[in-house]
């Protein structure tokens, strides 16, 4: 279990992460969004000891990151977002060299290799050159080399990026599956993804925690609306918004008029669905129906909502 406690971190004057907590249980699959600058990198990187907290603590099983940050970082995988490969080497030594940094030698270290060229698909690239292996096989090499020491848990920052669907349906499952056994948090600026991959979602903007939960529970908890658009031939204003006080639990947004055509944009909670109501008002109107369709809050909505005017969602 990951425990982050009133953790801050100021460059100078800028306040980049601003006191923020929330608690990573194990086996959990957890999605961290942010927009452009919004702190997201800078908490991964202070979770994983690569930069020091100005104030806040980072607890692991009961160790925290400022006194014990060297047994923490040996139960870390870390993969950042910029895959650090060295083109000519070959993958085995490559896997060797991260290996022996993690004091993994010997049958040990077969052991290990053998273990995450099976769990990450590397067979049949093991003596090639990292040079001349494709975007996602870089990447299952990255997955891999945060892997060689078998770690409890795993931070992975933008692990699809650059990659083709194709490959983002690999690296998918691939962290489905190792997140069976593993505490994984990963980045994303791919919302369609961090909703196919992870267990729960948490967004940081401007530095705080703004959101926390499944996706399903964010869109609930974001005033749950449905919007329907509602096309008709003809139609009086004033019996259109006569609709608002027949049917309970609907509210008319915008009435707009297109020649003979009439466009009508409704909304109401999720909980409900008077569509069956609409169209019978429609009907006792002598009102020709021509569209009607209906969309609830997505994610990416949501996610606009919630980090207004703070730039474009990115790492």
């Amino acid at each position: 279990m990951i425990r982050i406690e009133n953790l801050s971190k100021n460059y100078g004057q800028v306040k980049a992460v601003k006191s923020i907590s929330f608690e990573l249980m194990d086996g959990e699959i957890v999605g961290f969004l942010g927009a452009n600058g919004a702190g997201k990198s800078t908490t991964l990187k202070m979770i994983t000891g690569y930069i020091s907290p100005t104030s806040g603590n980072v607890h692991v099983d009961g160790m925290n990151i400022i006194d014990d940050h060297i047994e923490i970082q040996k139960q870390i995988g870390y993969l950042p977002e910029l895959n650090p490969l060295y083109a000519e080497m070959k993958v085995y030594d490559y896997l060797q060299f991260h290996a022996t940094t993690r004091g993994i030698k010997g049958n040990d270290f077969k052991d290990a290799l053998t273990k995450v060229v099976k769990d990450c698909g590397l067979h049949g690239i093991v003596h090639r050159t990292i040079g001349n292996c494709s975007k996602g096989y870089k990447q299952r090499l990255g997955l891999a080399a945060s892997m060689i020491h078998n770690p409890k848990i795993l931070i992975l920052d933008e692990p699809v990026s650059g990659l083709d669907p194709n490959q983002i349906v690999e690296i998918r499952q691939l962290i489905k599956k190792v997140g069976k056994e593993k505490l994984v948090l990963m980045s994303s600026h791919i919302l369609q993804e961090i909703q196919a991959t992870v267990d729960r979602i948490i967004i940081i903007n401007s530095g705080e925690i703004v959101a926390d939960g499944t996706s399903d529970e964010l869109i609930a908890d974001s005033q749950g609306l449905t919007h329907l658009r509602l096309e008709i031939d003809g139609g009086d204003e004033n019996i259109i918004q006569e609709m608002k006080a027949t049917i309970p639990g609907i509210n008319i947004q915008s009435i707009t008029k297109k020649d003979k055509l009439t466009e009508i944009m409704i909304e109401y909670p999720n909980t409900s669905d008077p569509r069956k109501d609409i169209f019978q008002y429609a009907v006792n109107q002598s009102w020709t129906i021509l569209e009607m369709s209906a969309s609830k809050r997505d994610l990416e909505s949501i996610f606009r909502n919630l980090t207004q005017g703070s730039g474009a969602l990115d790492a």
